[in-house]
């Protein structure tokens, strides 16, 4: 017989893929006062690819430049040093204006 934390835990994780698969993007304005947007494509479901999709389909063929990315390493669910049972993700945003 499963426990309740048992089914919470894979509920959590359930939800987490199933709300993870795209990049989350927010309006935001680079320095020199171009609309820009803030994509973050964090998480053991997502991928670089995913900031790079948002941007081509927030841009279209107008392209974009990226104005800032970075990714770290930072630990998953439950946090410590190494997350719930050793799990790891990677935090990644990038912030890209769409060309003029």
């Amino acid at each position: 017989m499963k426990t309740a934390s048992t089914l919470l835990l894979a509920s959590a994780v359930a939800t987490s893929l199933l709300t993870s698969a795209c990049a989350t993007v927010h309006e935001t304005y680079t320095s020199d006062g171009r609309k820009a947007y803030a994509l973050n494509c964090s998480g053991t479901a997502r991928g670089w690819d995913k900031c790079f999709s948002a941007a081509g389909d927030l841009c279209k063929e107008q392209g974009y430049d990226i104005v800032d990315r970075t990714g770290e390493d930072a630990a998953a669910i439950g946090g410590g040093p190494s997350g719930f049972l050793g799990a790891r993700t990677t935090e990644r945003t990038m912030v890209v204006a769409c060309k003029r």
